[in-house]
């Protein structure tokens, strides 16, 4: 729908740390409220996005569309159900970018029904150059959010999708898959690089993107 230009790689800035942020921030929030105090104490129940980045993830957010911010530290020992816990902790981040994205969307709905209706049939990509940058803002923050989200779904650890699967595992498998965190992230790393989770997240955003918009043509037909 759009070409990628300079404007993009502008806006790609703050449309990141509004991803990053809202994803990291619910992580701390969800483990705060299973009761575990760590988020809080290392200052990341904040949306200050200083207190989330992460160099390399953050780069990459922002030339691919996919990357990572620095991980919330939390201490499932707080958690009744260790398991269920961690799973819940890790799919609140996937969850706020969805509703980020999904609100982005509306805004973008809302700005194009306006424009339309008030012009008398222009498209806000003719339209002003204020209605352009707020058109165009909400749609790539929506699909920055949709992408991000469904990367960390990916069942790889650390990824939060290899929490959620984990809820399903045998004890001895998903403790056993934790134990290579740390070596999965250079595998991760080098993937993003080589484009090679770039079908995978495009189809994964395509099928929710359109089924996002189809609900917000029906939540504005059915208002206007």
């Amino acid at each position: 729908m759009f070409g990628f230009n300079l404007m993009d790689i502008v806006m790609g800035v703050p449309i990141t740390l509004i991803a990053l942020t809202g994803h990291e921030f619910a992580h701390g929030w969800v483990s705060s409220k299973l009761g575990d105090p760590t988020p809080e104490r290392d200052g990341r129940l904040t949306l200050n996005p200083m207190a989330h980045l992460d160099v390399i993830g953050t780069i990459l957010m922002i030339l691919t569309g996919f990357g990572w911010a620095k991980p919330v530290i939390v201490d499932p020992r707080y958690y009744k159900n260790q398991k269920r816990g961690m799973a819940l902790t890790a799919i609140a981040g996937p969850i706020a970018n969805l509703i980020m994205a999904f609100i982005a969307m509306l805004i973008f709905a809302v700005v194009l029904v306006v424009q339309v209706k008030l012009s008398g049939g222009i498209m806000p990509e003719n339209a002003s150059m204020a209605v352009q940058i707020v058109w165009k803002f909400a749609f790539l923050l929506a699909y920055r959010n949709l992408c991000f989200m469904v990367f960390n779904l990916i069942p790889i650890p650390p990824l939060d999708g290899s929490k959620v699967l984990g809820l399903f595992l045998p004890n001895r498998m998903y403790y056993r898959m934790l134990q290579y965190e740390r070596y999965a992230i250079i595998i991760i790393m080098l993937l993003s690089i080589s484009g090679a989770f770039n079908r995978i997240i495009g189809t994964g955003v395509n099928v929710v993107l359109t089924g996002m918009i189809n609900l917000i043509d029906l939540i504005i037909g059915l208002i206007l």
